[in-house]
């Protein structure tokens, strides 16, 4: 897979809607480091130590300027809605987007969004979960530099009602009996949860059900009439400028200082150690203020090319992510980084938000397995043999997206295929998906997902994929490889 086409590919890395209009393989060993070796530009020339260091350290903070960027675009409200809610609240996506749905990129047709942003720095948050009678849903927990330090749900705690108090780093005290502690590392926690539906209007109210059900409580309000406040809405605050653009465009005296000023209620952990010594070489130290006027000439001279180094150099990276299988692009390494700073920089850039792959894989494919590029025109097929659909305890489902990863207009609205799907099997027991523009007949329609005229692409969510053999995870099941036939 190219460069060129694993650019194509960002919006979709994660797996999940770009809520803002905005998944690797090694990790080094050694404290601090930026990234591996071996991504290293041969006979790179020789760059001043500030500007490496600044370089280095613009990557190291990227997750965590991207995300205090998101969040203020998505809390900018005075009530909750289906992508944006005030601090504290969760806003709720009520139902699959259709082919008319232009707004962001990367749609599923699998499970309904509960998405809430919170602030622990003054007490934590009581996050009750009602009993979701056996349906699957996972409610990922990530701190400011995007770990996911907590997935409650199905596949981790089950489907009873359960509670939970979220706590910040600096914060102890005691909590009402029966309610389990997740402490997390920061105080800035986004919580991007995803329940599994049927998309029909029976399924529809009771996955409802399930997200009203929902419910963030302050500890002091626990047990208690609380009506949440309605939030603050800033004027100054660009929602229209995708997230990732108003990122990428701080000049480096911005970018650190608010990187700086983060740090503080979203401290770095033990293992950053090294990291963080070596930047406040230049003037970057978490909880004070960066001042470019203190900096010495050579220094200061070095901020202001930093971001277009260092962004460069994550886009240089999207090609070494994952690995190619069958024409699929597999990545594994997804919500847990520790310090390889490159890697983590490269999937908040790539995709946001990011399960760990215990939760869910996403392979997506660019191509056939002749290597050329999927045309609505021609005629492919996915045969999986009997007993090998993708060995999932979650759900899988194969979606098809245009050029532009937005869901293709077709008769019979259908935008994926999935377990949910009633198949014609062969005799033999295995199972031929068709993906072309035209309609392949009565006989072969049920495992029809239609394309358009042009360009598409193909991306399967393996939600809970098998922890032993044949699992994605290791190996030993591989996505088919989509052959054309025409």
């Amino acid at each position: 897979m190219t460069g060129k086409q694993m650019r194509k590919l960002m919006p979709v890395l994660a797996g999940i809607c770009s809520v803002v209009h905005v998944p690797m393989t090694g990790c080094s060993n050694k404290p601090g480091s930026v990234g591996q070796a071996e991504r290293e530009e041969p006979n790179t020339p020789q760059i001043s130590e500030a500007t490496t260091i600044a370089e280095e350290a613009y990557i190291y903070g990227y997750p965590l300027v991207t995300m205090e960027m998101t969040r203020r675009v998505m809390t900018n409200v005075a009530t909750s809605g289906d992508k944006h809610a005030p601090m504290g609240q969760f806003a709720l996506m009520r139902e699959y987007p259709t082919a008319a749905f232009r707004e962001v990129t990367a749609p599923s047709a699998d499970t309904l969004y509960s998405i809430a942003w919170l602030d622990l720095f003054r007490e934590p948050y009581i996050f009750s979960i009602p009993d979701a009678h056996c349906r699957y849903y996972l409610m990922p927990m990530l701190d400011a530099w995007t770990t996911v330090f907590q997935v409650p749900g199905t596949r981790t705690t089950g489907t009873k009602a359960q509670e939970y108090a979220i706590t910040g780093p600096g914060w102890h005290g005691t909590l009402p009996p029966g309610v389990v502690e997740y402490k997390s590392p920061t105080n800035l926690v986004w919580i991007l949860g995803r329940t599994y539906g049927a998309g029909t209007p029976e399924d529809y109210k009771e996955a409802h059900a399930f997200q009203d059900g929902l419910s963030l409580v302050p500890l002091r309000a626990y047990g208690k009439p609380y009506t949440p406040p309605p939030g603050h809405v800033d004027a100054n605050i660009d929602m229209k400028t995708a997230v990732r653009d108003q990122v990428d465009a701080l000049d480096g005296e911005t970018y650190f200082k608010l990187m700086a000023a983060l740090m503080k209620n979203n401290p770095p952990t033990a293992a950053d150690a090294p990291f963080v010594a070596k930047m406040s070489r230049i003037g970057i130290v978490p909880g004070q203020d960066f001042d470019i006027t203190k900096l010495d000439t050579a220094t200061a001279g070095a901020i202001p090319k930093v971001p277009s180094l260092a962004q460069a150099k994550i886009i240089a990276s999207i090609p070494s992510t994952g690995t190619v299988v069958n024409g699929w692009n597999v990545i594994l390494k997804t919500g847990v980084y520790g310090t390889d700073y490159l890697d983590r920089a490269v999937i908040t850039y790539a995709g946001l938000g990011a399960n760990r792959p215990e939760d869910a894989v996403y392979p997506t494919s660019l191509a056939a397995a002749d290597g050329k590029p999927y045309d609505g025109a021609k005629k492919y097929v996915m045969h999986f043999a009997k007993g090998e659909l993708p060995p999932v305890r979650g759900f899988w489902s194969l979606t098809m997206y245009n050029a532009e990863f937005l869901f293709v207009d077709n008769p019979l609205n259908r935008y994926n295929l999935s377990q949910r799907s009633k198949f014609r099997f062969n005799t033999d027991g295995s199972l031929d998906l068709y993906m072309q523009a035209a309609n392949p007949g009565p006989e072969k329609e049920a495992n029809w997902l239609p394309a358009p005229n042009g360009k598409f692409v193909l991306l399967i969510r393996l939600y809970w994929p098998n922890e032993a053999a044949p699992t994605i995870l290791d190996g030993t099941w591989k996505p088919p490889a989509v052959q054309q036939v025409d």
